[in-house]
Parts: C-alpha cells; structure tokens; sequence
C-alpha cells in the first residue's frame, strides 16, 4: 500500500532520511518511534504529499482514502456532532446532493421521474456507507473520547483548545478510510480515553501509521514497528516491547548497563518482598515481577538515552507533608469535590484515577497550594516543599531566556559549570543550554519545566500528566527517577507504565470525592466497563439508582451553568461593546489624520478630538483585559466539566 525507494527527506536545512527503502502491506498496523525531531511527523507528512522527497519515490495506492487529524480546528458556530460528520466526505456529498435533488423535485415537476430517479440511487448509496447510521457512529465516538451527550449540540466556539483536539480526532475517526495516520494521539486525552482509543483502534481494518511514545498503547495497538534514528529507518516485526527486545540484542556495550540495571532490580525486588505476602498489595507485587522481567531489556536501550538525571535530595524531611481535612475542593460556587481527607507522608506513591471531569486536576490544584480549599482544612507539614508539574506551567516559562538563566534564577549561587552539567542529563547541552525558550518544541519545554522543578529540591511532587509531548527515552528517564525519588509523589497520568513502575498505591476520584482503590490497572479497566453501565457512588464506587443518578447530574449541570451564566452574559456585552468602541476609534484616527484639522483655528475641537481618543483607547484596553479575564475563567470550568 505504501513503498519508499531510496527516499532522501530533508527539511529547513537537515537531513532527515537518506536512501531509506521501506514498505507497508495491508492490514498492517504499524508504530512509527524515534527521538524527537527524528522525522517521525515530516515522514507522515511525505506520505500524505504535503512534502516532497528531495531524492527518491514515494508511491502510495491510489485511490484509498487517508485518514489524519487536522491540525486546526476554527471556532465555528457547528455542532460539535456535525463537525465530526464532516469527517466522511462521502456522507456529506451524498447528504447535499440528496438535498438538492429534492429541491429540484419541487421546481422541476416535469421531470419529476428523473428526480426521483437520482433520489433512489443517491439514498441506495447511502445505505452501502452506513449513513443511516452515521450519527448514532459519531456520537459513539465522541462519547468513548469524554464528550457528555449535551456536548453534541454544543458549537465548537464553545470548546477548549484541548477539546477541540479532541473533536479533531474523532473527526478522523470518522472517516471511512483505508490508511490512517495518528501523530501522539493520546496528547490530550486523558486515561479513560485512551483505554477507549486502544480498543477502538483494534477493531480498525485499515492500515494504521502511529506515532506515539506511550508504550503500553504500542504494545496493544500495534504489530510492527519502524524505528527512524542516524536519518536511517529500521523495520520490526512485532509490538513495542518486542522491538525494544530486539533492539537491546543489537547493543554491544552491555557491561554500562549492569549497575543501572541492578539498581532497578533491586528497586523492585525491595517492593516485592515487602508486599508479597500482604493481600491488598499482592496483585501489585506482581506487576513488579513482570517489570523484573523485563528489566534487561530495558536497562540495555536505556544505554544510548540522552537523557541521565536524578532528583536530588529533599532538604527537609517531614513525616507527615501534607494534609486535607474534610476539604471542599473547587471554584467559588461550584466545589468540585466534598468533605476530602487525605494525608500524604513520606514515602506516599500515589496514582489518581478515575473518569473524565471527576475532579483529578483540582485535587491536584488544591494539594498545591494553587486552589484555596472552598471549606475545610489544608495543613502542611514543617519543611514542606512542592515541586508541582501541569501543563499550563510550561506558558510560564520566559520565551526570551536560555535554560541556563532560568536555572541562574532558581540558583545564583551555584557555579555555572554545576548548573551546565545538570542541563546536560536533560540533553540541554552546549548550544541548548544557551538558547532562547521560544525555539523550544513542546517536548524540550516539558524537559525543561521538569529540570527547574527537580532543582528545586521537593519533597512532594504533584504530576499532572507530566508525560505528555516527552518521548520514549525521557519517559524511561523519568521513570527511573521517581522510582529513587526518596519524596512523596501524586501521580496523574495516561502513561500505564509510568503509573504501575511509580504509584505504590491508587485513590479513585470519583462522585464527587475521592476513595481507595484496591486493585491494579486491569481492574480500573474492568471497573471503567461497569461504570458506563451504572454511575458510581460518591462514597465506595458502588452503583446509584438511576433516579438518584438523574437527580445528580441534573445538579451538576445546574451549578456548572449558574456559574457560566454570568459570565458569558458580561462576554456577550463586551462583544457588543468592543466593535462599537473600535468603530469609534477607527473615526476619530480619521478625523486627526486629517491635515486640515490642525491648520483650523478651532484648537477645541482638536483637543476634544484627542481626549476622546485618549479615553476610547483606555477603555478598549480596560475591556479587552476583562474579556481575556472571562475567557480564563470559562477555561478552568471546562477544564473540570
């Protein structure tokens, strides 16, 4: 289905591949891995024909749809259902020809047979694609990626830019394609989608290209793997761990391997040992066994990593860091979770899970310090020190400064030679460590938002999805380092093997509150399946009545538009008012860039003329701050939707 023959790919400058020959049958689900910046999306981009070879032949079957997610979605006013119809062309032409051949039916009575006539065919072609039942698809898509049902008749305006990208994929899961190409589809979703996603892609019968660097959805999803590295690219047969074990055998330097390697067993043995025997923590003793297992091989690849860090050791040393007393947590006026407890000491390794909205990141928030409880209790501990990691930290960083000044600033005691070597283990090396934060890629200002948190020295760590846009040998890095962490962790995460190898122990957000959850990864997915059956109890997970299920949705949805009420009523004010204030504007620049006006004697009109615009000019800014303000605070209650 797709062949490439001596393919030589370059782009601003660097080359990418050189001389690559590489082939793709039908049916083959394909993992496409390497470091960033290796190529792995300008090869998507090649096969779609949005690039071209600089040497070289792509050849790609004609005729098959190809399916991809757009990189941009505007802020039109459909419905969130009808953009993603608008992922199947097909449908969308058969539904507007049937449209206008019934509009011809109705002026055209002359030729009424012949109306008709179209109007069997076309309604006969509908019926061989599935038109009929295209929506109830779309919606069943959108619900599997955490789109509610009153989310359908939602315009996209109305969402996030993150869930917006989730629009965008479901789109392309839309299409009735024959080739689909997903570049790190699970970026923005968040556990329970991506279980969807993986079985999802199971059931797909095309040909799938996948750029991902979460490991355990390669494994599930994908057959083969294509490795880009030294502008080569290298094919293997079989799953991610498979292609790992195949390419640690390729490595000779085996020996640098052996104390990192053994420090790893011995990490995991400890826990082993110790839980063994303990019936709520058997299962999880397991997993270690089976990550034991896998150990050496991983060990091995890690070898040719960039990356090479440890978290320093906390200052302080608390037993008990923190804790949440019969806490409200959330937003003024609409708490998202009631009457939490919890106490985190030292040595705490937890995972949160639970389902899309429940409340995870406003935990998170609140343990942090960043959201205030609504009511209740937050104590920290003598010598506490928060090292928190969420996604709209790295818009914190400065554009205009290096890794290095941001490190200065944290640091400037520290010898410049000190702090260049710890950028090093982060792969900002020599003219990196140098380089202005605004050139960086997503995945180089994760590194380093997670360097300057580590330099910090905590002694509790908050992860919000700490993984997202690093690639695999960064994500193995991490890894390794919150196993030796000697702090505490909480751990939100779409990355299964970050969570098993670093939470020792699950809490469920769900309901509206939060509860153990004993068991391991494989029981939250059974645990997922029964709860699309039957909501869960805010208390142990049980299930509600369905009244009782109504009646709290139906609350919910009540304190969530109370809240959003008055905001979109002042936005929907200053969107009349901003446009009247810039036509007024746009008059009176007119009006003084009239040379006439100052050879006139009249000197008050000029002055009044100057003032006006003076005050028109302040209030424009006045109001757009306020409109910005208000789009913010819709954000954060989408974010917890």
């Amino acid at each position: 289905m797709i062949t490439l023959r001596a393919v030589t790919l370059q782009r601003g400058g660097e080359r990418l591949l050189e001389g690559v020959d590489w082939s793709v049958f039908a049916g083959q689900k394909v993992g496409v891995v390497g470091a960033n910046g290796s190529g792995k999306t300008s090869l998507l981009a090649l096969i779609q024909g949005e690039l071209h070879c600089e040497a070289g032949d792509v050849q790609v079957q004609p005729g098959i749809t190809i399916a991809h997610v757009a990189q941009e979605s505007e802020a039109h006013a459909d419905t969130a259902l009808e953009h993603v119809l608008d992922g199947d062309p097909e449908l969308r032409r058969i539904e507007a020809a049937i449209a206008a051949a019934q509009g011809d039916g109705i002026t055209q009575q002359d030729d009424a047979h012949a109306a008709s006539s179209v109007l069997g065919e076309l309604h006969e072609r509908l019926a061989a694609i599935g038109g009929y039942g295209a929506r109830a698809r779309a919606a069943q898509i959108m619900h599997g990626l955490g789109f509610s049902t009153a989310d359908l008749t939602r315009s996209v305006a109305q969402f996030s830019g993150g869930w917006r990208m989730r629009l965008r994929l479901a789109q392309a899961l839309m299409s009735r394609s024959d080739l689909l190409l997903l570049d790190e589809p699970t970026n923005h979703l968040d556990l329970d989608a991506v279980l969807w996603l993986e079985e999802w892609l199971g059931r797909y019968d095309g040909v799938l290209l996948l750029i991902s660097h979460d490991r355990e959805f390669l494994d599930n999803t994908v057959e083969h793997i294509c490795h880009i590295e030294h502008r080569t690219l290298k094919a293997y047969k079989g799953n991610y761990s498979e292609f790992e074990g195949q390419r640690a055998a390729g490595l000779q330097t085996r020996e640098a391997a052996y104390a990192k390697q053994q420090r790893e067993i011995a990490h995991l043995q400890q826990f082993v040992d110790r839980f063994r025997a303990k019936a709520t923590k058997a299962r999880q003793a397991q997993s270690r066994l089976k990550a034991l297992e896998r150990l050496e091989r991983i060990a091995s690849v890690q070898i040719a990593s960039p990356f090479h860090f440890r978290f320093r050791e906390p200052l302080h040393a608390p037993q008990v860091l923190l804790t949440l007393d019969a806490v409200d947590a959330g937003y003024p006026g609409l708490p998202v979770l009631r009457e939490v407890d919890l106490t985190l000491r030292a040595g705490t390794r937890v995972g949160l899970l639970g389902t899309n909205g429940a409340g995870k990141t406003t935990l998170l928030k609140t343990l942090s310090g960043e959201l205030a409880p609504l009511a209740g209790e937050r104590r920290e501990g003598k010598g506490l020190a928060v090292g928190y990691f969420a996604q709209h930290q790295l818009e914190q960083l400065r554009p205009d400064d290096s890794p290095l000044q941001h490190l200065v600033r944290l640091d400037r005691r520290a010898r410049e030679q000190d702090l260049r070597d710890y950028l090093g283990g982060f792969s900002f090396g020599g003219e990196a460590a140098d380089a202005p934060v605004a050139r960086f890629s997503g995945g180089e200002k994760a590194r380093l938002a997670l360097a300057l948190i580590i330099w910090r020295r905590p002694n509790l760590l908050l992860l919000d999805e700490p993984t997202n846009h690093l690639d695999l040998d960064m994500r193995e890095a991490l890894t390794i380092a919150l196993q030796e962490f000697e702090g505490a962790v909480v751990l939100v995460s779409h990355d299964r093997h970050l969570l098993r190898a670093t939470a020792e122990d699950f809490l469920i957000v769900t309901g509206g509150g939060i509860a153990p959850f004993d068991g391991d990864l494989e029981d939250y997915r059974a645990w997922l399946v029964e709860q699309r059956r039957e909501p869960p109890t805010p208390q142990t997970g049980a299930a509600l009545p369905r009244r009782q299920v109504r009646r709290l949705e139906a609350e919910a949805r009540n304190r969530l538009s109370a809240q959003r009420r008055p905001i979109e009523q002042r936005l929907r004010t200053l969107e009349e008012e901003l446009p009247r204030l810039s036509a007024d504007k746009t008059r009176l620049e007119t009006l003084l860039a009239d040379p006439d006006l100052y050879a006139q004697s009249d000197r008050e009109k000029l002055k009044s003329s100057l003032l006006e615009r003076a005050r028109i000019n302040a209030r424009l800014q006045q109001l757009e701050e306020e409109w910005l303000l208000l789009q913010e605070q819709l954000e954060a209650l989408e974010a917890e939707r």
